[in-house]
């Protein structure tokens, strides 16, 4: 959503214990794959499941700013190349219409602020500002267009999955006139926008107003508010925007109303363990995020990443998952695309994406390697014309949709570290299900490092097709910031 705090951020299910809880899982169903040619738009997809998640990617789209037409239509058309980078959940950023009443134009400027009425017109505002939870934003298309939109991922074999921000609405919805008893009120009982529940102080989100669920009259109305899309647009989950700010007990009587009707998939922005134990499916994996942020830029070394895997070894379940990624909107708009995070070593970090337990992101633009902060609050199109990116990314995921040994969600494969004398600097590890190991190794120093792994035999460096050998007793060095994918 908005610019959020940092938060930590987590992998999944390698990282876990062994203890056993009841959840509301995914319910098993037959699972399309990627062999699996494209049907008839009038023809729906098998219901989501575990075993497709398994080794999934998630595409994040953001519509506005995916094409210069800023359109469902101009979206749709180009599923099918999103199937080639084995894309199986589309989450679509917030598609509602944007409240007018307080709409930012910019961070700290908000449109009321605009004298210039051309000037106020290329302000779109947040998508976070909802102004109507069960209707679309004409500025992307029509309902139609949409239905159009969720029949076309599904015959592609793509699950669709909504932006929900069930924190707080934009100045101009319904409620605020027709029922100020759902939002949170001041010391002089006015309507606020969210506070920091740490601090009691505002967030700064001062296009949204604030829902109150501690009176559970808004519980109804919101579950109502989902359940239509479920219903009536057969959408397959939700993506649910600062998932810790509304109490563990909606989520826990809302999800399996939901799931009634068929089951879901839940991703929540939130590493809270809480949230796992029942209504969620997977967490965003903050903490890996900064972490790799700041190995990319010398601060953190190899140690930190082995310090941050095992210090959640006892934190959470077993199939408690991540999703990994370099971006996503919040990390674009507010602190720059992973090139200027990242730098020349942003492919070496996506390829661990990938490779890492967990579910990956690809952000809108990365696939053709966007180098640009997109603007939040107007139109600014990624680019679309980087091939070389667009083909990194097909590799991955061929390689994430195909190798039982990346799968990463609730019966994630192991993930088994190996040492090799420069533990500081060398990050090395393979991924294991049943007879298929993947191997990941990767120098994360400024210097060309030899080492020595306990292996003997040849591999093929995924990504280049170059040869491997590694011999007991025999160092063998990577170059600085190099990285090899290594499979039978």
């Amino acid at each position: 959503m908005k610019k959020l705090l940092v938060g930590a951020f987590i992998l999944g299910a390698f990282f876990a214990g062994n203890a056993q809880k009841k959840k509301a899982p995914v319910k098993p169903a037959k699972a399309r794959t990627t062999a699996v040619k494209p049907a008839a738009t009038t023809q729906d997809i098998a219901p989501i499941s575990d075993a497709v998640l398994e080794q999934a990617v998630i595409y994040e789209a953001n519509i506005r700013n995916y094409s210069k037409e800023g359109t469902f239509n101009a979206f749709t058309k180009d599923i099918p190349k999103l199937k080639q980078l084995g894309v199986k959940v589309l989450w679509l950023m917030p598609i509602y219409p944007i409240s007018m009443t307080r709409r930012k134009a910019t961070a700290d400027k908000s449109i009321e602020d605009i004298t210039n009425p051309e000037e106020k017109k290329k302000y779109l505002g947040s998508w976070y500002a909802i102004s109507d939870y069960t209707a679309i934003n004409p500025d992307l298309g029509t309902e139609a267009d949409f239905k159009k939109l969720v029949q076309t991922a599904h015959a592609n074999g793509m699950y669709v999955i909504l932006d929900w921000v069930a924190n707080h609405t934009g100045w101009d919805h319904k409620w605020i006139k027709e029922h100020p008893e759902y939002y949170q009120k001041n010391a002089k009982g006015e309507v606020t926008d969210p506070l920091n529940p740490e601090t009691g102080e505002p967030w700064g989100w001062t296009d949204v107003a604030h829902l109150d669920y501690s009176n559970k009259k808004v519980y109804e109305p919101m579950k109502n508010e989902m359940m239509y899309w479920v219903k009536q647009q057969n959408i397959d989950g939700f993506r649910c925007d600062v998932a810790d700010n509304v109490p563990q007990d909606f989520w826990d009587w809302a999800t399996p109303q939901l799931r009634k009707v068929k089951p879901l998939f839940m991703l929540m922005e939130s590493e809270k363990p809480y949230l796992f134990t029942k209504s969620f499916d997977v967490g965003y994996g903050w903490e890996a995020h900064h972490l790799m942020n700041d190995m990319a830029q010398g601060k953190k070394n190899v140690a930190d990443w082995d310090k941050f895997i095992n210090k959640f070894k006892e934190k959470y379940q077993k199939d408690d998952y991540f999703m990994n990624f370099t971006s996503n909107h919040d990390e674009n708009a507010w602190h720059g695309s992973e090139y200027e995070r990242m730098g020349k070593h942003t492919e070496l970090f996506a390829a661990l994406t990938y490779v890492m337990p967990g579910m990956p992101l690809i952000y809108t633009g990365q696939e053709f390697g966007n180098t640009k902060s997109l603007k939040f609050f107007e139109q600014d199109p990624a680019r679309h014309d980087n091939d070389k990116m667009f083909n990194f990314y097909e590799k991955l995921g061929k390689l994430k949709n195909t190798n039982p040994a990346l799968a990463g969600a609730k019966n994630s494969a192991r993930y088994v570290r190996l040492q090799t004398g420069e533990d500081t600097k060398i990050l090395a590890f393979y991924r294991e299900s049943g007879k298929k190991r993947v191997y990941f190794f990767a120098n994360f120093a400024d210097e060309e490092i030899p080492f020595e792994v306990k292996l003997d035999g040849e591999y093929k460096d995924y990504l280049t097709g170059e040869k491997v050998v590694f011999q007991q007793g025999t160092k063998v060095a990577l170059k600085p910031w190099q990285y090899w994918i290594l499979v039978d």
